[in-house]
């Protein structure tokens, strides 16, 4: 009698007419912040991302800015000399100047005092128009050409050029935006603390200050200064290299040109990376951090649902096949969080995603360790 034989085939990755595609995504804030928020949280659907999460490990680090997360996906935030973040987001708002002298950012704050505490607001947090950004920098120029040169980029970025270089180590704006800064102020008698003192007098008596306030409107009463250096001071080599770069983000654009990666703005969906952004493209998906900065639940949680669609669900029916590899990136309120995922893990059914509250609360619980 013929014995019937029975086998178990496992499915084979689809062949590749190209080569695998390892996947860099930097998603600043992906997880919104208070896990308890079931407005933001709650009955939210993400079966593509918390597929992704369940299939990947996670590497839980201290907290970094955006900025300084996005510096070190090119190896720039472990050196000696800090990177020269300032100058670099010049470079992306497609200013040479920015490859010659010593440049910060000098991005229009408005600081408040509310019980006992010095707040700072950037100038994403209120309106600031060009006409009003330009008055106050050619008085700026005016009043303190011996410091250096003020420029704006737009009306919410500008930068100063010094004269003489010096050494200020500051936080990102990322990190400072609508939080307390009494520990992220300037301390001891630099040249540059002492004229910043000088600048704010002089902002609380410019004429656009003074009909700003009297229209009910945040006085630019001080510049948030940061991310200094030169680009000829270090030869920036970076220890990732990018085969393109997915964004509109400044600070990355400058980057990209900088290391003469190709650059393409934000794509619409998935497939239009795969197609066009060589074998190792990175994504600066930037859009969830204004929202948590400004505690903008509802724009949050839209822009999730957004990247659930385009890009996250998308990823889930493609590893294995034109990706092989993703890493992704999350500076949060958490830790910086990456996540990695490889082709094999797709095949390990058993695993289980959770709801985004659920891993909200997990990382919260993990962070007080």
């Amino acid at each position: 009698m013929r014995k019937t034989l029975w086998y178990t085939l496992r499915p084979s990755p689809p062949q590749q007419d190209t080569a695998p595609v390892r996947l860099t995504l930097l998603v600043p804030e992906l997880i919104w912040p208070e896990p308890a928020d079931q407005f933001t949280l709650g009955k939210l659907s993400a079966p593509g991302f918390e597929w992704l999460l369940a299939h990947a490990t996670c590497d839980q680090k201290p907290r970094h800015p955006f900025e300084s997360a996005l510096a070190d996906c090119f190896g720039l935030g472990f050196g000696l000399i800090p990177a020269p973040l300032g100058a670099l987001r010049l470079l992306g708002e497609g200013n040479d100047d920015a490859r010659s002298g010593h440049w910060l950012c000098a991005d229009p704050v408005h600081l408040r005092f509310h019980q006992e505490r010095i707040i700072l607001a950037d100038a994403g947090a209120f309106e600031l128009d060009d006409n009003e950004a330009l008055a106050i920098i050619e008085s700026l120029n005016a009043e303190f050409a011996d410091i250096g040169q003020f420029h704006a980029a737009s009306a919410k970025r500008w930068y100063l050029r010094l004269n003489a270089a010096v050494n200020h180590a500051a936080a990102p704006i990322s990190a400072v935006a609508g939080r307390r800064v009494d520990s992220e102020l300037p301390k001891g008698d630099s040249t540059l603390t002492r004229w910043l003192n000088e600048v704010q007098m002089f902002l609380h008596g410019h004429p656009v200050n003074e009909r700003r306030q009297a229209e009910g409107k945040p006085a630019v009463n001080s510049m948030w200064l940061w991310g200094g250096g030169e680009m000829g001071e270090t030869s920036l080599s970076p220890t990732t290299k990018f085969s393109s770069i997915w964004t509109d983000n400044p600070l990355a654009t400058g980057l990209a040109r900088r290391f003469d990666i190709p650059l393409h703005a934000p794509a619409e969906n998935l497939s239009a990376v795969l197609s066009a952004g060589g074998d190792s493209p990175l994504l600066v998906l930037d859009q969830l951090l204004q929202c948590v900065l400004y505690e903008n639940g509802e724009g949050w949680r839209q822009a999730f649902e957004k990247l659930e669609a385009d890009c996250f669900m998308p990823l889930k029916k493609t590893l294995g096949g034109k990706v092989d590899r993703i890493d992704l990136i999350a500076p949060t309120i958490y830790g910086q969080l990456h996540y990695t995922l490889t082709a094999g893990e797709r095949w390990k059914f058993w695993k289980k995603g959770q709801p985004v509250t659920a891993i909200a609360q997990q990382l919260a619980d993990q962070a007080k360790k």
